[in-house]
């Protein structure tokens, strides 16, 4: 198990950049795969972006592909998402998830952290 904690969110205006960070406690962070997910009011939990342990393998959804960078410092213990242009459709709770395989699905991940909100308005 390792254990996650999301910091960073809050309320931009449309255009604005935001940079959330995940910190891992627990097991070797290194193993892991991580990714970044958000679920806004009433839809379910979506795919943004992931990276493989070394940070070699990144992934993004079409959705956010050329505005957000996904990165990783496993001598931090801790994953990055860097937002720019940041978008009302953006808005949502951002958690971040820790894997043994990188993947796109939520139910591939098995470690969760509690969340943090990014509220973008027009």
């Amino acid at each position: 198990q390792v254990q996650l904690e999301e910091s960073g969110g809050g309320l931009v205006q449309a255009g604005d950049s935001l940079r959330l960070s995940c910190a891992a406690a627990g097991r070797t962070f290194s193993g892991y795969a991580m990714g970044w997910f958000r679920q806004a009011l009433g839809k379910e939990r979506e795919f943004v972006a992931a990276v493989g342990w070394s940070g070699s393998s990144i992934y993004y959804a079409d959705s956010v592909k050329g505005r957000f960078t996904i990165s990783r410092d496993n001598a931090k213990n801790t994953v990055y998402l860097q937002m720019n242009s940041l978008k009302p459709e953006d808005t949502a709770v951002y958690y971040c998830a820790a894997t043994r395989r990188v993947g796109r699905l939520p139910n591939e991940y098995d470690n969760w952290g509690q969340g943090t909100q990014v509220t973008v308005s027009s």
